[in-house]
Order: C-alpha cells, then structure tokens, then sequence
C-alpha cells in the first residue's frame, strides 16, 4: 500500500478543545457523503455512489437507492456521524454487507471522574447485548456485542412490503476527556460475515489515535 492510498483511508475529525481524533477504515468501502457541504453537493454524490455500487442497474433503481439513503441523512446528523460506509464482499459463497458509522456525541453529564464505568453500567442496564471494559491504544473504551431489530422498506423487498431483518453489531464508545463521546459501530445483517467483518471492525477500533492541535499524540485518561 503506498502511502497516497493510505491517506485516503484515513478518517478524521476535530472533536474541539484541542482534541483531533483520526481512524484507517479498510479498503474497499463504499463511503456515503456525510462531508457534503449543502444539499446539491450530497445528492449529486449519492448519485455517483448508486452508480458505482449498482453500475447494472437502471437509473430509476439507481436514483431510488440514492433517494432511500437520503431520507436517513437527518438521523446521521443528529447522532453526529462523522463517517458511514458499507462494503460488500462473498463469505464463502454467500453475498455479505456490512455498515461501519463513527460519530461524535456529547458525554453524559453524569458520568462523573470515571465515565467508562458509568457507560459500561449504563449499556448493561439497556441489556441489549454483551458488554465489556476494553483498553484500546487510545485509552480505556466500552464495547457491546448484540442484535437489533429494523425494518426493511418495501422497496428493497421481494414481497413489496416492508419486512423485519435482524442485524448483528458491535458498538465501541470511547470517552473523550472534553466531555465528548466517540462511537464507532459495525452491523451486519449476514450471519456468514460476522468473523469477517468483526475482525475488520477490530481492525477500525485499534487504529484510532488522538492528537492535539501540535500534532502530539494523546491517551484518554477513561
């Protein structure tokens, strides 16, 4: 890998207060416009995305997809998704996707001198799957292993009615001594992917580093 493709694999963003917080996604994903600058700027590239992903299809269907993707950009806004790609790959034989989203939220005020227990009592009390106190490079993390329900529209159905899917993810929340909380989630909808999307999930969480505005690096205290 040279190191012009590594650098268009990395993902960053300033958290504020002299915090910058930089990931390596894998290559391979396909990255929806979230940096978009206005409106016109994010439909014409989720357009180029369509196209790109699905080059068979015909317009209409390409144009829908991009229309279906849009409808959500309001919730990436407010969950404060910094990143959201998806890669799609064959595990043994079988057609798989996966969705990857790092987000910056704020902290919640509660969480007092040690936040990662707090987050980590917090998500066990939602019991919506295995939770754990990690170390990461970065500093001390809380990850959840679980399965959601969602509800596929009609339109991507064979039925023409909308139907529930269940997906597979891991949820790493990282707090940020600002009083800012970074998430990073991978889900996957394909059972036969999981091993292989989780260890390139694993992969994602291990690289994010912290700096402040000198470029030095940081650890959060946890």
């Amino acid at each position: 890998m040279t190191a012009a493709e590594l650098e268009r694999e990395i993902g960053a963003s300033n958290v504020g207060s002299g915090i910058n917080v930089r990931w390596i996604m894998p290559e391979g994903m396909f990255e929806f416009p979230v940096d978009a600058e206005d409106l016109d700027e994010t439909a014409e590239r989720l357009v180029e995305l369509a196209r790109t992903v699905m080059p068979e299809a015909s317009f209409e269907m390409q144009l829908e997809w991009a229309l279906m993707v849009a409808a959500h950009y309001d919730s990436f806004v407010e969950a404060g998704v910094q990143y959201s790609g998806f890669v799609i790959t064959d595990v043994e034989g079988a057609r798989c996707t996966a969705t990857v989203t790092v987000c910056l939220s704020d902290l919640d005020e509660s969480a007092g001198l040690r936040p990662v227990g707090f987050i980590g009592s917090a998500m066990r009390h939602l019991d919506i799957g295995q939770v754990s106190e990690i170390e990461l490079p970065c500093g001390p993390a809380v990850s959840c292993i679980g399965t959601r329900k969602a509800d596929l529209d009609g339109s991507l159905t064979l039925s023409g009615q909308g139907e529930p899917v269940w997906t597979s993810f891991i949820q790493v929340q990282v707090p940020l001594s600002n009083g800012t909380l970074l998430t990073l989630e991978m889900s996957t909808p394909n059972r036969e992917g999981w091993d292989v999307f989780s260890s390139m999930f694993a992969g994602v969480v291990k690289s994010v580093r912290f700096f402040d505005d000198a470029g030095n690096p940081m650890v959060m205290p946890g």
